[in-house]
């Protein structure tokens, strides 16, 4: 059995950084990290865009809201510190319609409200920014959305880590726990520890069942497709144009983005999946599981709480190219369908459910023990808010106790 003060399940980017956070903040500790993948970033920290968002989408009653600009800056400064590749490249939220307006005005005030910088442009104004864009009237410019190499983080998250003394257990799946005993059990052995921080992602929910804690959600994946643009048409897209997204949802839409290495992405969809790992038509997908995530598909669909039944149909149907292709027009009506080109890239995000409610959580979902802190909904923008949310979650910790331990 190995003894430690700090646990973290999970080597994604909230796992990471709050292995970082609690290193900062106790030199002498013992800290190990529990991955069950055999390398990083197999799931949504390796498989996003590289966006660093600014905070505008959030409420500033928002959990999002707190650590989203702040998590940004702190990403910046911490790749400007390790020669991390990103670019501050900004952003344009642009109206596609009459039924945007007011949301375009929504934004805004969340940015007054957050202090984020934000700029209102009239037509002439976002094409000046985004040339071959195509607002509705109005839109947004966003300075400070940068993109950045989100494995090369990953990476040098861990380099450090480990130079600093921190255990990391890769493959190492988190079978059952025993709360009284203080102790995590893996098909190689037994891990005690003083406190406990879940941070495993789409496995979030099950672990913290095993703590008597989540009985109150479930989880239902979505499915993230892209396609790319040819490079000879990629100078259609500067840098990042999204559309004003539907606030009531937590999917910004069907959008492009200029990444790091200058490919111009056209993504994600948000179609439903029945498997955590469903990254492929069946690959991921678990008999028990997606009869389940089936049947609360099925439950939300027929109740239609926030519209989810256009939801699903508007996604399913951007399986087809011609209604992919039909979101993308509405931001930039050049590119054809011959110019985009499908992608490998396929990302799921483990959106959580409100069992009580039958609502999707829009906001990040924390719960706690005595011994041990839960992430429950580490959707976007988390890879933006890492090292502030990382805080946070210390902050939540009984770390008198933990630090005792071992000791």
């Amino acid at each position: 059995m190995a003894s430690f003060d700090f646990v973290v399940i999970g080597a994604g980017i909230v796992g990471l950084t709050t292995a970082y956070e609690l290193r900062r903040r106790f030199p002498q500790a013992s800290i190990a990290v529990l991955e069950k993948e055999i390398s990083l970033g197999r799931h949504a920290s390796g498989r996003n865009s590289g966006v660093l968002h600014s905070g505008i989408y959030y409420g500033a009653d928002t959990l999002k809201a707190k650590v989203c600009s702040k998590g940004a800056a702190r990403m910046m400064a911490f790749a400007e510190e390790h020669d991390i590749p990103y670019r501050r490249s900004g952003k344009v939220i642009i109206a596609t319609g009459e039924q945007d307006l007011p949301t375009v005005e929504r934004l805004l005030q969340n940015a007054r409200d957050n202090g984020i910088r934000a700029e209102r442009h009239d037509e002439k104004g976002i094409k000046e920014i985004e040339p071959h864009a195509n607002p509705y009237r109005v839109g947004i410019y966003s300075p400070d959305t940068a993109v950045i190499d989100s494995r090369a983080v990953l990476e040098k998250l861990r380099g450090l880590l480990v130079s600093e003394g921190v255990h990391f257990a890769l493959g190492e799946t988190v079978m059952d726990v025993s709360e009284r005993d203080r102790c995590l059990y893996t098909a190689s052995g037994k891990y005690s520890y003083g406190h406990v921080f879940n941070c495993a992602g789409a496995n979030a929910d099950r672990i913290a069942r095993k703590f008597g804690l989540g009985r109150d959600y479930t989880l239902l994946p979505f499915k993230g497709l892209y396609y790319t643009l040819r490079p000879e048409r990629a100078n259609l897209v500067r840098s990042n144009i999204y559309p004003v997204p539907d606030i009531s949802l937590p999917f910004l839409g069907v959008h492009l983005t200029r990444v790091i290495s200058d490919d111009v992405y056209a993504g994600p969809t948000a179609i439903p999946a029945f498997g955590r790992e469903n990254y492929g038509v069946l690959q991921g997908i678990r008999t028990g599981e997606g009869i389940k995530i089936g049947w609360q598909l099925a439950r939300l669909y027929l109740r239609n709480q926030n519209n989810f039944r256009h939801l699903v149909h508007s996604e399913i149907e951007k399986y087809r190219k011609t209604h992919f292709v039909e979101a993308v027009r509405r931001l930039v009506p050049d590119i054809r369908a011959d110019d985009l080109v499908p992608s490998k890239k396929v990302g799921i995000r483990p959106q959580l459910i409100n069992l009580r409610t039958q609502k999707l959580e829009m906001d990040f979902v924390i719960e706690t023990t005595p011994s041990s802190v839960h992430v429950l909904n580490a959707i976007s923008p988390a890879f933006t808010s890492a090292f502030a949310f990382s805080e946070l979650l210390v902050d939540r910790c009984n770390t008198t106790s933990a630090t005792a331990h071992v000791a």
